[in-house]
């Protein structure tokens, strides 16, 4: 895709950087606009108090939150697997450990709006689909569990009643 292409799919996009540091914001608001974004806002802490997995929750809420496919691109400073691994399970799009570059930021968007992938339910998750088909085994038998463990609390409950 020629340089010109790929900015003008990136100049319709609204995006909010959410990071406590201002540093980072502005680094990650300045790689933006060069990109060709133009609607950028920007939240110091995570929307108003809430973490990230807590806002996962809530945008991942189909019936609940207006736009639940909407994607995200999660940047971090620890890229420790099981990071990863939870960050999916919450549904995010793309995850980046930091620092990124400009070029790196690019990919991920354009990857976004290229080639979208359809949002699933697995167990009580609402993710984009994984790419690759282990990932997908992965997440549902995590699902699987989840529903065991809750089948059990449940029947927990009903015999100390």
């Amino acid at each position: 895709m020629s340089p010109k292409r790929a900015e003008r799919a990136i100049e319709g996009l609204v995006i909010l950087v959410a990071d406590n540091n201002a540093y980072t914001r502005k680094l990650t608001r300045m790689m933006l606009v060069n990109l060709g974004a133009r609607s950028i806002y920007e939240a110091a802490d995570g929307v108003a108090a809430l973490d990230g997995p807590e806002v996962m929750r809530i945008v991942r809420s189909p019936g609940i939150f207006p736009k639940p496919n909407l994607p995200i691109i999660m940047l971090t400073d620890l890229g420790l697997r099981s990071r990863v691994n939870a960050a999916m399970k919450l549904g995010v799009h793309e995850f980046l450990v930091k620092p990124i570059s400009p070029k790196t930021l690019q990919q991920r968007l354009l990857g976004i709006l290229l080639k979208p992938r359809p949002m699933i339910r697995a167990g009580r998750y609402y993710i984009p689909m994984p790419r690759r088909r282990s990932e997908m085994k992965e997440l549902m038998a995590a699902a699987s569990m989840e529903h065991q463990a809750d089948a059990d609390e449940a029947a927990a409950k009903m015999a100390a009643a």
